[in-house]
């Protein structure tokens, strides 16, 4: 009974804490920006973005197995969007991947028994006041899938693996996390779950500090939060130099208006996963969809064929439907076609100016038909040359960040919905 009161005043705490602030934003630090931990300035715009798009191959492979409220930073970097929040008592700052694709939140710990070499201090939590194990009679210990139970002290551990090789394993534990704005207010929610990792390794590149996660599963921050709803506005990659991308939680969250597009989210297994149904997609006034072949098939034609990630670069199409979309862009531009050196992009064109008078292209989701502009159709790759920025996929489809660049992107876990609203992200 004690207990049950004192997690209920956890969730009360926290709750009132995210009411009673007022929406606030958390500066994002693009990848390419001088500013961030990953700038490299001996790369080009084309290495940075190839580099990208290899990860978003990685990325498939993960996902095959089958009142004001606060409003926090994420940082574009170039496939993933990193956000900045710190954690513990006194608050440790720490930089993290923000990963639709994930569940829980976690951080490097010391003594670390095997861990990745980061710019920010490895979090110490006996340093401080606000952390606290999970035992493993503890229900939040069945929050994630992998848990499991240590040998001498019978607290929760975790594990998890991605699908490009990298881990993390540690203990489950509670603490403060504080977000902080960059108007200077920072808001504080205690007794999160959270992943201390003393075990991580993997394709880290040193300036995050592990992974917060805002998939559908009980753990994420999401969830955590109470609000069953959040938000993002990514900016294209052109303006990461001046502006950043924005990520919004609670009523601040919700996308309205009457140009505003819903579609449901389908249930599936795993449930961290955001799954949508396309139908298929238009190019001017053709309307490209699945065969009666591919629509029987296992990952194309069924509910939930896509999942939207913002930790994907580019939006991977069914092998088919991506078929007669190239063939259909290339109906339409007249420019001289350009090979890709390293073979990531299949549809390239030689031109230092975008491409003028382009089709209408429309994604039909299921109840939601989204008009791409410009940005989500085409990417640049340098001075001379314009891509497609889709590609085919083998396995299941995924909704990348491109196809999402200046779309408000709401997502209601209650109503098991997904909203879109044309916006200009860099003005939000």
């Amino acid at each position: 009974m004690a207990e049950t009161t004192m997690i209920f005043k956890s969730i009360l705490i926290a709750l009132i804490s995210l009411t009673q602030c007022e929406a606030f934003t958390v500066d994002l630090i693009h990848r390419d920006s001088p500013h961030s931990p990953y700038y490299d300035p001996s790369q080009s715009r084309y290495q940075r973005l190839t580099s990208a798009v290899q990860r978003s191959f990685n990325r498939v492979h993960r996902f095959k197995t089958s009142s004001k409220s606060p409003r926090s930073d994420i940082i574009n970097s170039d496939g993933e969007y990193l956000m900045k929040y710190s954690i513990g008592t006194p608050p440790i700052a720490s930089l993290a991947i923000a990963d639709t694709g994930s569940d829980i939140i976690w951080t490097q710990c010391q003594p670390c028994i095997e861990c990745f070499n980061q710019t920010l201090p490895i979090f110490k939590p006996k340093s401080s006041s606000t952390y606290k194990t999970i035992p493993c009679s503890d229900q939040k210990c069945k929050s994630l899938y992998e848990t499991s139970c240590s040998r001498t002290r019978r607290n929760c551990l975790y594990s998890e693996t991605y699908g490009d090789g990298s881990f993390t394993n540690g203990l489950l534990a509670t603490e403060t996390i504080t977000l902080d704005s960059s108007d200077g207010k920072r808001v504080s929610f205690p007794n999160l779950i959270f992943g201390c990792g003393f075990k991580n390794g993997g394709i880290f590149d040193g300036g995050e500090s592990g992974i917060v996660g805002l998939g559908g599963g009980t753990a994420s921050l999401v969830r955590q939060l109470g609000q069953g709803m959040f938000s993002y506005c990514l900016i294209p990659l052109s303006d990461n130099k001046s502006s950043s991308s924005k990520l919004n939680f609670g009523d601040s969250a919700r996308v309205s208006g009457k140009e505003v597009v819903t579609t449901p989210l389908v249930k599936k297994e795993p449930d961290t996963y955001y799954y949508l149904t396309l139908e298929g997609i238009s190019v001017g006034s053709q309307r490209l969809g699945f065969s009666d072949k591919e629509s029987g098939s296992e990952v194309n034609g069924l509910d939930g064929n896509m999942i939207i990630d913002s930790g994907t670069t580019l939006t991977l199409l069914p092998s088919e439907l991506y078929g007669k979309y190239e063939k259909a862009i290339r109906g339409f531009v007249k420019l001289k076609e350009f090979k890709d050196p390293k073979g990531v992009f299949s549809l390239c064109y030689l031109t230092r100016e975008d491409i003028r008078n382009i089709p209408d292209v429309t994604v039909h989701f299921r109840g939601a038909d989204l008009r791409w502009r410009y940005e989500n159709v085409f990417v640049r790759i340098s001075d001379v040359a314009v891509c497609l920025a889709a590609e085919a996929s083998t396995e299941i489809g995924i909704f990348g960040n491109l196809g999402q660049v200046n779309f408000l992107v709401g997502y209601d876990l209650v109503k098991r919905t997904v909203s879109f609203k044309a916006a200009d992200c860099v003005k939000s």
